[in-house]
């Protein structure tokens, strides 16, 4: 029997040839040919006025936070089904994060609960593309609009994914990208940080708060501390890594959805019985294949799928449990209004393999695999 791994990370087989040429030009520390090489991609993909490499989509949260000039007792909504970085950021620039409940077609934040979770201290309004799919962004930026707020873009999970034909991680006034080796583009460790309009406040704070990058083109001659800041830019090792998989991005995301489709496909009895539930994508949202998951009955069921495609080699894990019911998330921030969904929702999901490179017999090894526990497979 053939295990399947959850996740394998993505290689196109230019990335060796592309980092030993970063080695041989002896300029490895950051903001080299290919760093610039990805930048302009970034750029022309997304439309963004600037994008630069992060060492992590943590680090490219970070940014944000500091780029909004939050101070203590500012407030930032958020859902409260996501990774720990969203929030993170918020709270070490000083803010206390309000988590509100999300959609359970999407498993987005509820556009719908933001305007009450509003307050005079609110400053922030960050939301998270989870799987690849958009929030509602025009109902999001109108509430923003009306009540003089930024909007962060967690757009981790959502390279090459679209809203309304509009790139997400450029629809709101910054967005963050993440290339974990566990995203659909990947230098290991890194991330990026999109500029909706150029401030130039983020190359500063990006180079330790300093005005290097100034120096370095020959616009200033003094090296000075100007800001606040950190070492936020990758190695350019890192940077070579990426380039050989942007090159080919069309390619890795067109295999993504294949697989997808499959998934889609050979699951759709299931779903049409009301066996399973699974991702919706509405109108006007184009999705990435970052993955693909489906709920489960209850968190019981969900347990036992789990330790069923395990013993027929498929491996599947669930994923973040709310941040709000976390022991950090109860001592940094609170949670505004019912839960309807975030905790019921979050326990009845299951992620299925999925990677560039996965074979549609390995598809179809997971879908037999949770095919055969709804026909009988079950404890």
């Amino acid at each position: 029997m053939t295990t399947i791994p959850f996740n394998t990370p993505p290689y196109c087989g230019r990335e060796d040839a592309y980092v030993l040429e970063a080695i041989h030009s002896h300029k490895i520390c950051g903001d080299g040919a290919f760093s610039k090489k990805c930048h302009a991609w970034l750029e022309e993909r997304t439309g963004a006025a600037r994008a630069f490499l992060t060492t992590s989509g943590t680090h490219a949260l970070d940014m944000a936070a500091l780029l909004c000039e939050l101070k203590a007792g500012d407030e930032v909504i958020l859902p409260s089904f996501t990774f720990s970085s969203t929030a993170n950021a918020f709270v070490l620039a000083g803010a206390t994060p309000v988590f509100v409940d999300i959609r359970p077609d999407t498993m987005n934040i509820d556009e719908n609960c933001i305007e009450d979770a509003i307050t005079d201290r609110t400053r922030v309004i960050c939301v998270m593309h989870y799987a690849g799919v958009a929030c509602e962004m025009d109902t999001i930026l109108d509430i923003a609009r009306r009540h003089s707020l930024l909007v962060v873009e967690d757009a981790a999970q959502a390279v090459m994914a679209t809203y309304k034909g509009r790139p997400l991680g450029n629809v709101g006034d910054y967005g963050c990208y993440s290339f974990h080796e566990t995203k659909n583009y990947s230098m290991g460790e890194g991330g990026a940080i999109l500029l909706h309009r150029d401030n130039p406040r983020a190359e500063i704070i990006r180079e330790k708060g300093t005005n290097r990058a100034r120096l370095l083109r020959g616009q200033v001659d003094k090296y000075t501390w100007e800001d606040l800041g950190s070492s936020y830019l990758p190695s350019e090792l890192n940077a070579a890594y990426l380039w050989g998989q942007l090159e080919m991005a069309d390619e890795i995301n067109a295999a993504r959805l294949h697989s997808w489709q499959l998934y889609r496909e050979g699951l759709a009895p299931l779903k049409e019985e009301g066996l399973i539930d699974w991702q919706a994508i509405p109108d006007g949202c184009v999705h990435n294949g970052h993955m693909f998951y489906i709920k489960a009955r209850d968190v019981a069921e969900r347990t036992a799928l789990i330790a069923h495609l395990r013993a027929q080699g498929v491996q599947s894990v669930f994923h973040y449990v709310p941040l709000h019911s976390a022991g950090a998330g109860l001592r940094f921030g609170r949670f505004h209004g019912e839960d309807r969904y975030t905790t019921r929702e979050s326990e009845r999901l299951l992620r299925l393999p999925m990677y560039y490179g996965l074979t549609d017999s390995a598809v179809e090894q997971a879908v037999d695999a949770v095919t055969s526990f709804y026909r009988g497979g079950r404890p």
